[in-house]
């Protein structure tokens, strides 16, 4: 009974530690850019876009399409580093426990 115990008091520390990390994650910002600096997106830990800069050259009707992608692509690089960043957290939560693919915290 003791293990089970023990058990039961490791889960909720590590759940704890969890919710610490989320709100850390919240207060994370990253960002992503794209056509050299042009388009910059950026994200909080969890992947919520916080803002978007966009150069004011690219504001010409004809090249609509082009600030399209390069939106696309900020977002996309700016997410891989939100990305990064909470697997960091992570690692650091678990010890370096590395978990199975797919798996995800919490529960």
């Amino acid at each position: 009974m003791k293990n089970i115990a023990g058990l039961m008091k490791q889960a909720s520390q590590m759940q704890a530690k969890m919710a610490e990390m989320q709100e850390r994650l919240l207060e994370v910002e990253v960002e992503g850019s794209a056509g050299a600096g042009m388009v910059v997106v950026r994200l909080n830990g969890k992947g919520e876009m916080k803002g978007v800069r966009v150069d004011p050259k690219l504001a010409d009707p004809a090249e609509m399409e082009m600030l399209q992608d390069l939106l696309m692509a900020a977002h996309a690089d700016a997410k891989k580093k939100s990305e990064a960043k909470a697997a960091e957290e992570m690692q650091a939560l678990t010890g370096g426990l590395q978990l199975p693919p797919g798996f995800k915290l919490p529960f």
